[in-house]
């Protein structure tokens, strides 16, 4: 299994690590999901393990462990394959990790799949909407939302800080009308405003999965005034300690292109800067990953050469980084 670094565009996309690769065997790996945890500074990288590339043939999540080095590198464990993570007669998909930092405890969600059922199966006589599941007990208990008002599916979410240290839940969702769906939620995820479609965010025509984060709105960006104001917004937000990053394919055709996209106003329907692309090529799921102590993000997606399902890779970039390059896209455009 490979885990090799490799750079594309020129040496401008970040430095991949490939954490797993389709094997001449057909086995593929898909729906990738990251999670950092702090205490141990230690990632946590799931995957699906499938006999094909089709979702009825999966079949076990997988793992890999990546240790964080003091030179900033990351090693990384062989993968293992999580057993106990099953039904019998089910095959088990989408993994999500949850950690809750009072408990110190880290939650797998995944879906279990009666044996070869397949998706448009399961959703033939089901409106497809995106929902919260909750917990208001550090994780004794799990309590689901209500469905979003829109036809939405593979969501993400993110907590958002105003200046006056009130919580709003965000909520970016797949959909088929060629952009994103986004909602807000003022009581923790119990309900969800009416949802919203962002102009910014594209689609491919059938929709693909993307990932949210939110992170603290930095105080200072080491950007000179000339270089702050080319990007024709303020480097602070005026009302939010919270700003949100979004990584998803930035064609709107098909599932290619990587991008980064910064919300710097993110309790705004309109707050999305232009992406830095991470990926130049075919690319589709992903899932994002913060570094507190080192002010980093790290991302974790389908992508390659030919097509997405080639290998799911690993890359970590500054905010910097983004905000770099839409200084110099902005500029490109006056």
């Amino acid at each position: 299994m490979g885990n090799r670094p490799s750079k594309s565009g020129g040496g401008e996309e970040p430095l991949k690590t490939t954490l797993f690769e389709k094997e001449p065997s057909g086995i593929t790996y898909r729906i990738p999901a990251l999670i950092y945890l702090r205490d141990s500074h230690t990632f946590l990288a799931f995957a699906e393990k499938r006999s094909s590339p089709k979702d009825e043939d999966a079949k076990i999540l997988v793992m890999r462990r990546g240790t964080c080095k003091e030179d900033g590198s990351v090693e990384w464990s062989s993968s293992q394959e999580l057993s106990t993570a099953c039904l019998p007669n089910h095959r088990t998909m989408n993994p999500c990790p949850v950690y809750e930092k009072n408990s110190r405890t880290l939650f797998l969600f995944f879906i279990c799949i009666w044996e070869n059922t397949t998706e448009r199966m399961q959703i033939i006589r089901v409106y497809p909407r995106a929902l919260s599941v909750y917990s208001e007990d550090f994780g004794q208990t799990w309590h689901i939302g209500k469905m979003l008002r829109k036809k939405s599916c593979e969501c993400e979410m993110a907590e958002i800080i105003d200046h006056e240290g009130r919580s709003h839940l965000y909520c970016n969702a797949r959909n088929t009308g060629g952009h994103r769906c986004e909602a807000l939620s003022e009581n923790s995820g119990v309900y969800f405003d009416k949802p919203h479609v962002a102009p910014e965010l594209v689609e491919p025509p059938s929709g693909c999965q993307g990932s949210i984060i939110g992170f603290p709105a930095p105080e200072f960006i080491p950007n000179d005034d000339a270089e702050s104001k080319a990007c024709g917004t303020s480097l602070l937000s005026p009302d939010t300690q919270t700003w949100l990053l979004f990584v998803h394919p930035t064609n709107k055709s098909r599932r290619r292109d990587m991008g980064v996209y910064l919300n710097r106003s993110p309790l705004h329907s309109s707050g999305w800067d232009k992406p830095r692309i991470i990926h130049s090529g075919p690319s589709g799921y992903s899932d994002l990953a913060y570094n507190e102590d080192k002010d980093q993000f790290s991302c974790l997606m389908e992508c390659g050469k030919d097509n997405e399902l080639e290998q799911i890779a690993f890359v970590s970039f500054t905010l910097n980084d983004v905000m770099q390059t839409g200084c110099k896209k902005e500029k490109n455009m006056h």
